[in-house]
């Protein structure tokens, strides 16, 4: 990998190789753009098969966050942090405080927290080494469990394609299917049958269907049986690259709009859902939820605040709808777009400022 002519071509900032002999880290900092403020992202630890694939992903994630963080209208950039091990077996104290300690290097330009492979547990002792860390334990002033605040964002994005689709925002009597009922899915199911929305659930683990079925009276099919059934929205909850040339074929849904990262196996699998007449929420507009509500914990964490930012996702994805009838686009790109648009607004703003009457031009 030619890393300087990739990062040169989607515009990063900064990748740091952090090692600690003592502890065994190894691990990947990479921030991607701050314009909007601090990079803000989680930390990964994963069995990568090769150091170039971890800094691979390192770069994937971090501008993945840029985007995120700016179509949701939060005043933060995109980084990530990879650590190179198995998380159930390399983790320690050593390791996270070393990983604390190159954080605190980076002096408040990167905001980590957890992600895949990482706890609360974990963060709590990277905190100890550095203030720049979210999503710690609730008596450190954490928000807790992140899982009822995203599906909230979820259920509201939901609301808005809805809304494009069929002509209002009310899903009762729609028949929704949720593809993987696990802690995220759980919680929006409970706000989907609150609004008298007919639920058809799947999931690797029957414990999950069980419950859904016995709480919500959803009905149970297969997992290889959800994308057939007869449906109003499809909802993934679970794994990503499930929209793809063989599933799209067998949707009958009029909207797509799930909690799962990475929904679009490909770029073209947006193509065709435009062109079969289905409207897709982008996953990282509708599923941002939980980045909203560790935001937060950088003011002093308060829950109704917090709340109240997550129900914009709602005004966030009809702008991307509208995006994408102004610019006659698909939704995922709509969703690029508008990241983009703010991104360069704000770098517009900052790249001028009066010395003595006089424009110059600023640093980033």
């Amino acid at each position: 990998m030619k890393i300087f002519e990739y990062m040169g071509k989607y515009d990063y900032e900064q990748l740091v190789l952090c090692h600690d002999e003592q502890s065994g880290l190894k691990a990947i900092i990479c921030i991607h753009d701050t314009t909007l403020g601090p990079a803000l992202g989680g930390t990964r630890m994963w069995t990568y098969d090769s150091e170039d694939a971890a800094i691979e992903d390192a770069l994937r994630l971090a501008r993945g966050m840029t985007y995120k963080n700016a179509a949701a209208g939060l005043n933060l950039g995109g980084g990530k942090t990879v650590v190179i091990g198995d998380p159930k077996k390399d983790k320690s104290e050593a390791l996270f405080r070393a990983l604390g300690r190159y954080i605190q290097g980076l002096n408040g330009r990167y905001i980590t927290a957890e992600d895949v492979g990482t706890t609360v547990e974990d963060m709590d002792i990277i905190r100890e080494e550095t203030k720049y860390v979210t999503g710690v334990s609730p008596a450190f002033g954490s928000s807790g469990n992140p899982s009822p605040v995203t599906a909230y964002g979820v259920y509201k994005g939901m609301k808005a394609a809805s809304k494009v689709a069929f002509g209002e925002d009310s899903l009762k009597g729609k028949v929704v299917a949720v593809q993987g009922v696990g802690h995220v899915a759980y919680n929006l199911c409970k706000h989907l049958h609150a609004e008298g929305a007919k639920l058809i659930v799947t999931d690797i683990n029957q414990a999950n269907v069980d419950r859904a079925v016995q709480e919500f009276g959803a009905e149970a099919v297969s997992p290889d049986k959800i994308y057939d059934v007869d449906c109003d929205i499809f909802s993934p909850c679970a794994l990503g690259a499930i929209i793809n040339d063989e599933t799209i074929e067998r949707l009958t849904c009029k909207v797509v709009a799930g909690a799962a990262n990475n929904q679009l196996k490909e770029e073209k699998h947006g193509e065709m859902l435009e062109q079969k007449g289905i409207i897709y929420a982008p996953d990282y507009v509708i599923n941002a939820g939980g980045v909203i509500n560790v935001a937060d914990e950088l003011y002093g964490y308060n829950r109704d605040r917090a709340m109240k930012r997550v129900e914009t996702i709602y005004d966030n994805m009809l702008k991307v709808f509208e995006i994408a009838k102004r610019d006659g686009i698909p939704s995922y790109k709509a969703a690029d777009r508008m990241a983009e648009e703010r991104i360069a607004a704000m770098r517009k703003t900052r790249s001028t400022f009066l010395v003595n009457g006089q424009s110059i031009l600023s640093h980033r």
